[in-house]
């Protein structure tokens, strides 16, 4: 038991996807203007995650080692596919809010990068944890970077404005994207060693 709860704790903090394995920074950076785009973006891509590593561990016994990466693409795009009907159908507001980040999951290399390294060599299971430990990880480091953003742009935080005023115009920008980004790695990575 303590094992597979390794195996979502990991994500969280030794294999962080943001702040320690630098994946995934295009929606990072894009998608981080408010702490609620942060965390649906976040989501978004777990939901991809978990299911990709549990049908990849599945298949990965029986894909030929030529087109094993063209096929676990195939996985994710399906799932990526299935994830934009739902937001379409279900959450239209959400899904014009985060638009082309959408598809763009389908590359996003936090997902195939855990297909190859991990749930093509482990059972379903533990794929399925470890989709969950990185997704979960990954979901909270967009949305912390998503509440600095938003408080030092806006002076809000999920919408609810507790600053008068305007904010820093540049933190709402990319500038102040790569400035949160930065300095939350380096705090991040400091507490981590603490540890």
């Amino acid at each position: 038991m303590a094992n597979k709860l390794s195996l979502i704790t990991n994500g969280l903090l030794k294999e962080n996807p943001t702040f320690v394995l630098v994946l995934g920074m295009c929606p990072t950076l894009a998608t981080t203007t408010s702490a609620m785009n942060g965390m649906e973006m976040g989501l978004a891509t777990l939901f991809v995650l978990v299911l990709s590593n549990i049908v990849v561990s599945l298949v990965a016994p029986i894909v030929p080692d030529k087109v094993h990466i063209p096929v676990y693409i195939v996985i994710i795009a399906t799932f990526v596919t299935v994830l934009q009907l739902l937001m379409q159908a279900f959450v239209p507001d959400i899904y014009r809010t985060l638009g082309l980040f959408i598809p763009l999951i389908v590359v996003n290399c936090i997902i195939l990068g855990r297909a190859e390294a991990f749930a093509s060599k482990h059972n379903w299971l533990e794929s399925a944890l470890d989709g969950i430990g990185i997704g979960i990880g990954f979901t909270l480091s967009l949305t912390v970077i998503g509440i600095v953003r938003e408080i030092l742009g806006s002076g809000s935080v999920f919408g609810w404005k507790f600053i008068p005023g305007d904010g820093i115009l540049a933190f709402v920008m990319a500038p102040g994207a790569f400035m949160v980004l930065g300095y939350l790695m380096v705090l991040f990575n400091k507490l981590a060693k603490k540890k």
